[in-house]
């Protein structure tokens, strides 16, 4: 009995743990208002400082190629990038979004924006593969 208690509760645990990871992939889903999936305080830190530096090198660093947005942010345009940041930490959520289209990405509510977005095909990478 005591066995199949402690099966019980761990295929519970197991079951549980699964649908939390499942459930924080489905959260991101491109909307810029929520955690990534590699959320860090430490690493949010030094976004901070990065966005507040305006330093295109320390976030690129820590981006390491993760992402549709180091492909579409660079030195030239990470200034503009940064100011959407800041904007949207102001909670100012249509401005952001502005910029944000402007840059080629995603909208608050996951939009993709056109050409610039994907492949050309004006369809992000959610609306493609899922």
């Amino acid at each position: 009995m005591r066995t199949k208690k402690l099966l019980l509760i761990s295929a519970l645990t197991i079951a549980s743990l699964g649908f939390l990871a499942i459930n924080n992939v489905y959260a991101y889903r491109g909307d810029y208002t929520q955690k990534g999936l590699d959320y860090t305080p430490e690493k949010h830190e030094v976004m901070e400082e990065a966005f507040e530096n305006n330093d295109y090198n320390a976030w690129e660093e820590l981006m390491a190629g993760k992402g549709r947005v180091t492909e579409v942010i660079n030195e030239d345009n990470f200034a503009r990038f940064s100011e959407a940041h800041r904007l949207a930490e102001e909670g100012n959520y249509e401005e952001t979004d502005k910029i944000r289209q402007e840059l080629g990405l995603r909208t608050r509510n996951g939009d993709s924006i056109g050409a610039k977005y994907g492949k050309g095909d004006g369809q992000g990478y959610e609306q493609r593969n899922h």
